[in-house]
């Protein structure tokens, strides 16, 4: 009596746990072969493990090698390959011919069973395969041919399919691996299908072909010079295996309890959706909600990239940024509008637990070292002029006219030294903030906003300490005198541009402050215009968004002519006071940061001929050469047309104004600057790249909403457009006026510095797409 198949001796003792590591379709239990044999009650990987001696395996094997043997030997004699020999031997392509039955590697991830019906060339062949597509296929491709089967006929693959899912039971895998491993014998699919099934016929040799080279823990194939083999793996190799199935199904049914939660969110109404602060409560939950969020802004690392696309795959998504947005917005994450720039910048939203608690202790305790030598100048009425909604104050004017009929000036400056020291953590969580970021949905302040805006910032009616820079001009506009000083001001008015402009010019008795401002400021304008300054004012947008997390905010728009007289007024006094602090910085050998620009290599006449206003200022900015800086001395400002510069007024706003108040009022103090001009160096650049980034964030969040607005506006609007430059030929920049943006756009008509109609054809903010073309009005002809 021959050894039973080892498939009907693992019925009673294989691991069924096994199923698990292959995919394999259970078996139906009527089809499966009848357990006439059970194992002992020793286990080991699942129950495979017996005391029955190995001597039916090895007589097995040393049979089935001897008929091998003979049968090689007798084909030789004749010069014959039988097919019965195709399952042993390794594959020979030359050897196919119509109506073979075999296996073929479809695609990376499926091979399929077909019939050879012809040849295909001088290679090739014709095949017809498991779902009756007729199709070529190169010998390459071949992995099986199924041994004992002459002209198969295609439309039976499924009956045999069918057949050989019922002997497809992978927990032979492991007992044969057992009885294999410690003899350390390498196998045949032949001698495979002997053991496990009892017989080596067409079916069985390709069950066990199936179950052998789907295999990735047991078995490992090696190529032989005649054979194709499947040598045992190592126990430690298997255990390894092992180890690594279960890691990745549990990983498999992390996903998929993921996406269990992302389709149920996703379901639900906008108003319905779990808020952002739930999907960060589990670890898991939050690593995979990251991963989409990283993906989304092409931000993430080689582990974030592999778990957001499977996720992606999992939903029916595209492996893409966009796709990612559009999910983590579709299951309320995100809002719809949401700035995906705060998170590809990795921008500072928020403050540290050590610096709002450094904050609070400023907020009570407030010393002032520069109280012995403040100078009350209580008295003045002063303006302090900006945006409405503007938070952090810090500058303001005042004026007067002198007996001698000179105008003497003040521009009174926050100190925001008095409360900041050098190298302190307010100071550098300032230096690597660069500036307050302003947009359209929200401000991102510099400082905490209770310290910026109540401690820092300058009050209506209330004393505030500044540093003030006076300054008595010249007739002809030019500084006379400067003096600089640490104050006390008691802020009169608070303006937005629009009231300073309504008082500007109802020119009322009692504001004469305001006139001699204005006057100081037109005096100014003339005599920077005489050295050679360049006109860049142009027409800027504004949006402010309220309830930016709504599908559809409210957006309100202001578009801001930066030649309006009150913008110009303040405009005047900035640079004024940037001149004069660089002019004390000369007269005291004082390291601050000085802004030079030199004079652009083309003539301001070479653009008189343009209209004055945005065209001439366009071109003006197109020929300008980059800026430069020096921490030792000043140098001069060829736009401003003044011999050197350093930016003083917003040291609430910015980190390179703190660091010039840094300096300034060390000096007043009589003390040592706190930093050499190597120094000054090196913080300015560190500032000077989170200053970039700010730029980058306002200016591209203002486009958004900018689009936004226009994609609301009714279809058809026309707007209002004026010809800035021609790119080539009638391919022109335009301003939209009423908007304040710039786009490009084909026009028929017009030069630069005319004014031409034109509609919104497509405005996308997400995918930043806007395109206008010229409005041309319709005239009809009339016949006599």
């Amino acid at each position: 009596m021959g050894p039973l198949p080892m498939a009907a001796r693992a019925a009673g003792g294989c691991s069924s746990a096994a199923l698990a590591f292959f995919g394999f379709r259970p078996l139906r239990r009527g089809l499966r072969p009848a357990a006439a044999f059970r194992w002992g009650e020793s286990y080991h990987y699942g129950g495979c493990r017996s005391r029955l001696a190995h001597s039916l395996v090895d007589s097995v094997l040393d049979e089935l090698r001897s008929r091998r043997l003979r049968r090689v030997q007798v084909s030789a004699k004749l010069g014959l390959q039988g097919t019965k020999e195709l399952s042993d031997n390794k594959i020979d392509k030359r050897a196919l011919q119509k109506g073979l039955l075999l296996e073929f590697q479809k695609d990376s991830e499926r091979s399929l069973l077909a019939v050879v019906e012809r040849p295909d060339g001088k290679k090739n062949w014709m095949v017809t395969d498991q779902n009756g597509i007729l199709s070529s296929i190169k010998p390459q491709q071949v992995t099986y041919v199924v041994p004992g089967v002459m002209n198969f006929d295609s439309s039976r693959i499924d009956e045999f399919l069918e057949k050989a899912q019922d002997l497809l039971d992978p927990t032979v895998l492991e007992c044969a691996w057992m009885e294999l491993s410690e003899k350390d014998k390498s196998i045949t699919v032949e001698e495979f299908a002997e053991i496990v099934y009892g017989n080596k016929e067409s079916l069985e040799s390709y069950c066990a072909h199936f179950l052998l080279s789907r295999d990735i823990v047991y078995f490992v194939k090696v190529e032989s010079r005649d054979y194709s083999m499947y040598q045992p793996r190592s126990p430690p190799q298997v255990e390894e295996l092992l180890r690594r199935k279960l890691a990745k199904e549990e990983a498999e049914k992390e996903l998929e309890e993921f996406v269990h939660l992302l389709k149920s969110a996703k379901a639900l109404p906008m108003e319905s959706k779990p808020p952002k602060s739930s999907w960060l409560v589990d670890d898991k939950v939050r690593q995979k909600i990251e991963a989409l969020q990283a993906y989304a802004v092409d931000a993430c690392d080689d582990e974030q990239r592999r778990s957001a696309g499977n996720i992606l795959k999992a939903m029916g998504f595209t492996r893409t940024s966009s796709a990612a947005l559009k999910l983590l917005i579709n299951v309320g994450y995100f809002p719809v509008h949401v700035n995906l720039d705060l998170f590809k910048y990795d921008v500072r939203i928020s403050y540290t637990e050590e610096v709002l608690s450094a904050a609070e202790e400023l907020l009570v305790d407030r010393p002032d070292s520069d109280m012995r030598i403040r100078k009350d100048l209580s008295s003045l009425k002063v303006y302090a002029i900006d945006v409405d909604e503007a938070d952090e104050l810090d500058d303001a004017l005042s004026a007067t006219r002198l007996p001698d009929g000179r105008i003497k000036v003040w521009i009174h400056v926050a100190d925001a030294t008095c409360l900041i020291k050098p190298r302190s953590i307010m100071d550098r969580e300032a230096m690597h903030r660069g500036t307050s970021i302003f947009l359209p949905t929200a401000t991102l302040p510099m400082f905490p906003e209770r310290l910026a805006m109540s401690a820092m910032s300058l009050q209506q009616g209330k004393q505030c300490k500044s540093v003030s820079v006076s300054v008595i001009l010249h007739p002809d506009g030019s500084i006379a005198e400067y003096t600089l000083e640490n104050s006390i001001i008691k802020p009169t008015y608070m303006l937005t541009y629009e009231s300073a402009n309504e008082l500007l010019y109802m020119n009322l008795e009692e504001e004469e402050e305001l006139r001699i401002l204005q006057e100081a400021a037109s005096i100014r304008a003339q005599w920077r215009r005489t050295q050679g300054s360049i006109d860049t004012a142009m027409i800027e947008p504004r949006i402010k968004v309220s309830n930016p997390d709504d599908p559809e905010p409210n957006i309100n728009l202001y578009v801001e002519d930066q030649a309006n007289p009150a913008m110009q007024l303040v405009s005047e006094m900035m640079i004024l006071c940037g001149e004069a602090v660089a002019a004390f910085g000369a007269d005291n050998n004082l390291p601050l940061p000085y802004r030079g620009h030199p004079q652009s290599n083309t003539a301001v006449s070479a653009f008189s001929h343009l209209p004055d206003g945005p065209a001439r200022s366009f071109a003006n900015i197109s020929v300008l050469r980059a800026a430069e800086m020096d921490f030792q001395k000043p140098v001069p400002h060829g736009v401003l047309g003044i011999p050197g510069y350093v930016q003083f007024t917003s040291p609430i706003r910015r980190y390179v104004d703190l660091l010039a108040h840094y300096q300034v009022k060390a000096v007043l103090r009589g003390d040592s600057p706190p930093y050499s001009a190597g120094d000054l160096e090196g913080m300015t650049f560190i500032a000077s790249m989170h200053v970039k980034v700010a730029r980058r964030l306002h200016s591209n969040s203002l486009r958004y909403w900018l689009l936004e607005y226009l994609r609301r506006q009714p279809k058809g609007r026309k707007y209002k457009a004026l010809i800035l430059k021609f790119v080539k030929d009638r391919m022109a920049v335009l301003l939209l006026v009423e908007v304040g943006m710039q786009v490009t756009t084909t026009v028929l008509r017009g030069k630069v510095g005319d004014e031409v109609s034109v509609a919104v054809e497509t405005a996308h903010p997400r995918d930043d797409i806007l395109s206008v073309r010229e409005a041309i009005e319709d005239t009809d002809d009339t016949e006599e």
